[in-house]
């Protein structure tokens, strides 16, 4: 990908109206600020959203150099998840069918199945989640109550013409809909895998707020987890960077709180990192059960805006214990 692409992912307009609005309220000139993201772009290929997310105007040169940046990201995942071996994640019904003791639900995809066969997919059933066979960032995903259908027919076209698929709801622990009610608030727990181990590089709890799903490009927010005790770090950060202590429509407070069945998450994303080791970095969105956890989906090239926004400093140090750990399985990068 070139500079110029890195430079334009994202809305110029929306850009250069969020520099007006950082100029305004620091006090900076608009004009020295664009230069400095002029030069952040050619020294640390940094976009858009890295620039106005991490609030880069306040940040020295070694601060800037321990983000990961949209060119970062961009080389990192080519060499150690290269897109060769997407299609066994980011085609979701793959990833339910590869993944399937993980999964513990059923999903419907009309590419592959009758109106007849969908009927009984939703037969008993008073919801499913209607989702993009390869959608990112939870969009287009929402909750379609079954009564509220209609003409069955015309709903199933609809999704053929969409591709989209059906899945089984997910009833959360009771802890996690403390939380919000709303959606199916997940665990993002980032993984490396190589030489037949596999090791956790940052947890995040996501949870929901106003919508039918949790994720932080969706309106969601999130927190940092500490791997090892599956309690939250801190106050929760959306993805403009507003900072919440207590969930702003259930008053739970975040910094503390302990999750349900870590320890089982922990575990099934060690072993579901195992899977498929041609991808050797995977992003797993984990939700909580009374009696366990399940798998959401696993994201090939998990975003590093999540694990910076909620620690809120570079996680350059992630990418370099990944590639170590790689190394030292004998297994190199690609």
């Amino acid at each position: 990908m070139s500079m110029i692409r890195y430079a334009m992912e994202g809305n110029f307009g929306r850009f250069w109206g969020r520099l007006q609005t950082v100029a305004k309220e620091s006090g900076r000139n608009t004009l020295a600020l664009a230069a400095d993201f002029g030069m952040c772009l050619a020294r640390y290929g940094c976009g858009f959203s890295d620039y106005i997310n991490y609030r880069w105007w306040e940040l020295s040169g070694a601060e800037r150099k321990e983000y990961v940046t949209i060119r970062d990201t961009d080389q990192f995942y080519e060499k150690v998840s290269p897109s060769a071996y997407k299609t066994f994640f980011t085609v979701k019904p793959n990833f339910l069918q590869n993944f399937a003791q993980y999964v513990g639900r059923t999903f419907f995809d009309p590419s592959k199945g009758s109106l007849e066969e969908m009927e009984a997919f939703l037969q008993g059933k008073a919801g499913v989640m209607v989702k993009p066979v390869d959608g990112l960032g939870g969009l287009g995903v929402h909750r379609q109550m079954v009564a509220d259908i209609g003409d069955h027919a015309a709903f199933y076209a609809q999704l053929k013409e969409k591709r989209l698929f059906l899945e089984e709801l997910i009833q959360q622990h009771s802890e996690m809909s403390e939380l919000y009610a709303g959606s199916v608030n997940t665990i993002r727990v980032m993984t490396v895998a190589a030489g037949g181990k596999s090791e956790i590089l940052f947890a995040s709890l996501r949870v929901g707020c106003g919508g039918d799903v949790d994720n932080f490009h969706a309106g969601g927010m999130s927190t940092a987890v500490d791997v090892e005790t599956g309690k939250l770090l801190g106050p929760c950060v959306n993805k403009v960077g507003d900072l919440f202590d207590r969930h702003p429509q259930t008053g739970v407070v975040f910094t503390g709180r302990q999750l349900p069945n870590w320890d089982i998450v922990r575990k099934i994303c060690l072993e579901g990192a195992l899977v498929n080791q041609k991808i050797h970095v995977v992003g797993w969105d984990v939700a909580i059960t009374q009696d366990g956890a399940v798998f959401v989906e696993g994201n090939r090239r998990p975003a590093f805006d999540l694990p910076q926004m909620t620690l809120h400093r570079g996680c350059r140090d992630i990418i370099r214990r990944a590639e170590a750990f790689i190394a030292a399985a004998g297994e190199g990068t690609n």
